[in-house]
């Protein structure tokens, strides 16, 4: 995971068309700006011609280039298509994300900045952050919810999250519910309140994964 946030890092520099400060990196890459400063002292370590200081701000040194992609015209025009659809989710995290993604595909093709897709979609969820989501995926941590079903009736749960599902209205966390013993999926939409709990299901997510996609009949 480090390796992937210091390669974003240099990323980010390569194509800034200015000093970055630490902070303007850590927003981006939604990290604090502690490990900023800790990440490109690491990549200075290794040679990488970065230069600058804290408060004043980096920049990359020119000349230094990266491996190129290797996509092929119709690929990188899939991927972008792809992409583009994220805009749909309501999860700004992750469009982010894709637009990153966005820009260094367009360094393997020129055709990937051709095609777009409508932003129309999902609504953007009030009450819950999906990227804390995604990192409780990861990290295999609990979720406390208080949720509103279809008939307005709300529950208070404990659930271990095991994926997201995004549909063209609404985006889903699939999950073992402690409450109900059972797999169970729940709509960002609906969730009136939630808290990303200490307590962890580690070593579970996997399993659990694989059981729900063979209740859902889906290849994982």
């Amino acid at each position: 995971m480090r390796s992937a946030r210091m390669f974003e890092i240099i990323q980010l520099l390569r194509s800034a068309n200015g000093p970055c400060t630490a902070q303007q990196i850590a927003d981006n890459l939604e990290v604090t700006k502690r490990t900023i400063y800790r990440d490109i002292a690491s990549l200075q370590s290794m040679r990488v011609p970065i230069e600058g200081e804290a408060g004043i701000g980096y920049v990359m040194r020119p000349g230094y280039n990266l491996p190129p992609v290797n996509f092929d015209i119709e690929e990188a025009e899939a991927i972008s298509v792809g992409l583009s659809m994220i805009s749909r989710t309501g999860d700004k995290s992750l469009e982010k994300a894709a637009l990153r993604a966005m820009h260094k595909l367009s360094e393997a093709t020129q055709f990937s900045e051709t095609l777009f897709s409508s932003s129309w979609g999902a609504k953007i969820p009030g009450h819950i952050d999906l990227a804390e989501v995604r990192n409780a995926i990861r990290q295999e941590t609990k979720i406390g919810l208080f949720y509103q079903d279809v008939e307005q009736r709300s529950t208070e749960r404990t659930i271990r999250p095991i994926a997201l599902v995004y549909y063209a209205e609404a985006v889903v966390i699939a999950a073992w519910c402690e409450l109900r013993n059972d797999f169970r999926h729940f709509r960002s939409d609906r969730i009136i309140s939630c808290e990303m709990l200490t307590e962890s299901f580690e070593g579970e997510g996997l399993g659990l994964r694989r059981q729900w996609a063979e209740v859902q009949g889906t290849d994982f």
